[in-house]
């Protein structure tokens, strides 16, 4: 089974970017969606951004994640 989750950009370079996974950094693509900011996040599936979100959306489907881990 494949997740896709939500993350954080914090640095751009190109179509490259460096997303916050709790507290380190992965590489991640950014060919397939345009536009993205550093502080803004996506929806990260297998390497690649393939959504962007608002913050509110991230943080609730974030939320969700961590509560089905809990169980």
């Amino acid at each position: 089974m494949c997740l896709a989750v939500p993350l954080k950009v914090v640095e751009i370079k190109g179509d490259r970017a460096w997303v916050d996974l709790g507290g380190g950094r992965k590489e991640i693509s950014l060919a397939l969606v345009e536009g993205v900011k550093v502080g803004e996040y996506v929806i990260v599936h297998a390497g690649f951004a393939i959504q962007k979100l608002s913050k509110e959306e991230a943080e609730e489907t974030l939320k969700i994640i961590e509560e089905m881990i809990e169980k």
